[in-house]
This record gives structure tokens, sequence and C-alpha cells, in this order.
């Protein structure tokens, strides 16, 4: 795959994909904010905007994208306020000029500020009726939250990054090595618990809101794992989770032992993060998404925050 795979996608690119739709781009383009995929919202004669969705080369399978697309009608076709793909003569995922893409309908909203039990509340009653459609079918080509994919794949990438000093390899091996234990001895204590089909990425970020209310966007990192998931983002503090189980706990069971996953989980995410950024770091748009990845300084204090993760899971 290449470093820079989007060294093609031209504007002129993307009105002729939108055009290839059949629709009638009017020209205007404005780029969205993404790094991982390619996102524009894309004027229309005489009708209302389109956003595209240009998927990142080599990263999901086509089945995998399948299944995304497939999840998000499920949710639409359930009334869930979702934003799923435009389909067009009976297919969700497109091509052309050598890059495959989705078409989506513009849902316009503020970023949810998450400050009152009210809004929490709405929300936790929102992911519950998610998880209730999540639950009904399961994901066959999608990542799971699991070690694998959130500790070990990442932790391989910063290794194999020159963003790391060198200097600093074998102290990261060491952290990685005390955290990763850590997280297995907390997911052991813990115990099995349900998974189901979830948003996958369910932060503020991934949320829109209106006077009608929030709904969910970006489905792309949708996977399997257990209902905490899709909450902990969410909670900025134990009585905002309170809140959003409150709601949850109205329309769909949780278990409460999942609760006790949510450090494991925080710590999961934020080695993966730093995995992510090593790993794309030749894509144009992330150095200057993430000018301090190039500093040793981030480096020393992301190992040192790793010990401290591994220090509060023991």
């Amino acid at each position: 795959m290449s470093a820079t795979p989007y060294a093609n996608l031209t504007p002129d690119l993307v009105l002729d994909a939108i055009g290839a739709c059949g629709l009638w781009p009017d020209g205007r383009l404005l780029a969205l904010n993404s790094y991982e995929n390619r996102v524009w919202q894309v004027g229309i004669e005489d009708a209302a905007p389109v956003v595209a969705k240009f998927y990142r080369p080599g990263r999901w399978s086509d089945a995998a994208i399948a299944e995304e697309h497939a999840f998000a009608n499920a949710l639409a076709a359930a009334e869930l306020p979702v934003v799923a793909p435009l389909a067009f003569e009976g297919r969700t995922l497109l091509a052309h000029g050598g890059y495959r893409y989705a078409v989506y309908p513009r849902h316009g909203g503020r970023a949810p500020t998450l400050e009152s039990a009210e809004q929490l509340q709405w929300l936790g009653r929102l992911i519950a009726r998610l998880h209730a459609v999540g639950s009904r079918e399961a994901f066959r080509h999608r990542e799971r939250v699991d070690r694998a994919t959130l500790i070990e794949r990442p932790a391989q990438a910063v290794l194999a990054s020159p963003l790391l000093p060198a200097e600093l390899a074998d102290r990261y091996r060491e952290a990685m090595r005390r955290l990763d234990a850590a997280v297995a001895a907390r997911l052991d204590a813990v115990g099995p618990v349900r998974s189901l089909r979830l948003h996958g990425d369910c932060h503020p970020g991934n949320l829109l809101w209106t006077d009608a209310g929030p709904h969910f966007v970006d489905l792309d990192d949708a996977r399997t794992g257990p209902a905490v998931q899709d909450l902990w983002m969410l909670a900025h503090d134990p009585a905002a989770m309170d809140a959003l189980l409150e709601g949850y706990g109205s329309m769909r069971d949780f278990d409460p032992a999942e609760l006790a996953l949510v450090p494991a989980l925080r710590a999961m995410r934020q080695v993966h993060h730093a995995g992510w950024i090593a790993q794309r770091w030749a894509d144009p748009a992330f150095p200057s998404a993430f000018p301090f990845a190039a500093e040793p300084r981030w480096w020393e204090q992301h190992v040192a925050d790793l010990h401290e993760l591994a220090d509060t899971l023991d």
C-alpha cells in the first residue's frame, strides 16, 4: 500500500466520481475534517449537497465496508438517527479512478456539550437502541476490541517508525510489556462479557446535535466488542457515566461488570492512537495535524504515560 494513497485524489476526480453516480455536481467542494479517509462535501445542482467518503486504499476489504454499510442501513431502518450511505443502482460501495467511495446525505449539526444529565440520558437510550440492533447479527469481516488489534499491532507500528527515538526503544518495549500484561490481567479478572456490533468510535466528535436531538456519524470503526466501549468516551466523570447508564438501562440491560473494563479500554485507545500516527506518518496530512509526534519529548511522555496506565490497572 502506498504511503501517500491520496496523491491522485484531485478535486476533479472527486467531482467526476459524484457525476458517475448520476448526480450533477455544481463545482462546489469543501474538504471535511478526516485523516484516515478523505471526506468532501459536494454541491449538487438544484439539490442539497452530499458528502463523499473516499476510503483509504488497503485498509478495509470490500466485505468489511459492506458490513459497515449494512449496519448503518439496519440502524436507519430501525429509525435510529444514523447517517447511512445512499444506494445507486442498489450499490452503496462505489469505485472510480482507483478509489472506493460512498455517498451520504449531508446532515448538519453542532458538537454536543454533554453537560446535562438529560442529554446524557438521551444518548444512553440511543446507544441502547443501537446495541439492540447490533446484537441481532455478528460481524464476520471487521475488527474486534482486543489486545491484538489495539495493543500488539500499534506497538509494532511504533517500533518500526523513525518517530520513536532510538534511545527510547527499549524503554518503550518495557512499558508496553507491562501495560499489555496489566490489560490482559484486567480482562481475565472481569471474565467473559457479551460482545456485539458497536459504533466502535463513539466519542463526542462523532455526534452532531440539532434542535431535534443528536445523530451518529462515521461508522468507519464499527467493530465487535463490549457495550461499554460505546459509552465510556462520552462520560467525562462518574456522574456522567451514571446518567448514560440510567438512559441505557431504561431500554436495554447493561452488565455492570463491564465498567471494570474502562481503564483497560482507555489504555488500549492511547496505545492505538500513537501507533496510528506512527503508521500513517508518511501521509502528508499527519505531520501537519500531529506535529508533536515529531518531538522526542512527546515520546518520552508517552512512555511515562504507559507506565502510569499499567500502574493504574495493577
